[in-house]
């Protein structure tokens, strides 16, 4: 498990995502006719527009308007997480800006850590990158390494031990593990919704922030160490 791994070594992520238009019928005709496939398979008893709130999920019919990053640093007790944001309307320049960092700020010893990681978040940032012509960070790039060469970590995963039926939400992890959840104000169904409807970014970007201290608390559970005073999150922009 993570028992040998430094935290230290870990980028914790989390990312939001939402459909790329308000509604089905605001999508272009092409992407439609392509979504009236993907949705039929997908809930074939629904109609595409009813669908389309699911649109976020796939690369393909999304975007990304969240990034948050997350470092444990220090030692035992002392240990602090600093957590840093990427986010905006632009995703073209969300996405280059957070490339750049990713090469810049990250080693051959840093670990890519998110929950679900290897289904969504990973392969979805390198999807959407590449489809807006953004050369993939060294760390996302994974052509050509060998299994155990790739520097991701999955939460999920390693709950499984092996069992490829079993999915078990963040939000669930950290309830059995006893963490306090901080989320009261919104869960990712309500994503879509708080961007097209509310315009409320700072929210989204406050519950993605949320995810990232969770992922965090998780990880030190699954090492089965202290976790981190809410006191001691250090929040930059």
């Amino acid at each position: 498990m993570l028992k040998d791994l430094n935290t230290s070594q870990l980028l914790l992520i989390d990312i939001e995502t939402i459909p790329a238009y308000p509604s089905f019928d605001n999508a272009p005709e092409d992407e439609q006719k392509l979504w009236i496939r993907k949705a039929a398979l997908l809930s074939p008893e629904k109609s595409p527009s009813e669908v389309y709130k699911k649109a976020g999920i796939y690369a393909e019919f999304g975007r990304v308007i969240c990034i948050s990053t997350g470092r444990i640093v220090g030692f035992a007790t002392e240990r602090k997480l600093k957590i840093r944001s990427f986010s905006g309307a632009d995703e073209p320049a969300l996405l280059r800006q957070f490339a750049l960092w990713l090469d810049r700020n990250c080693t051959s010893q840093t670990r890519l850590c998110a929950h679900n990681g290897k289904e969504f978040d990973f392969p979805w940032l390198s999807r959407r990158m590449l489809i807006n012509g953004i050369k993939l960070p060294r760390i996302l790039d994974n052509s050509g390494k060998k299994p155990w060469e790739v520097n991701h970590i999955d939460t999920l995963e390693l709950w499984k031990f092996g069992d490829y039926k079993h999915f078990t939400s963040l939000a669930l992890l950290a309830h059995v593990f006893g963490i306090p959840s901080p989320k009261n104000d919104m869960d990712g169904s309500m994503v879509a919704d708080t961007w097209w409807v509310d315009k409320d970014l700072n929210r989204i970007r406050n519950y993605c922030e949320q995810d990232v201290a969770t992922l965090a608390q998780v990880v030190l559970r699954l090492k089965t160490e202290p976790l981190i005073s809410e006191n001691t999150f250090e929040i930059s922009s």
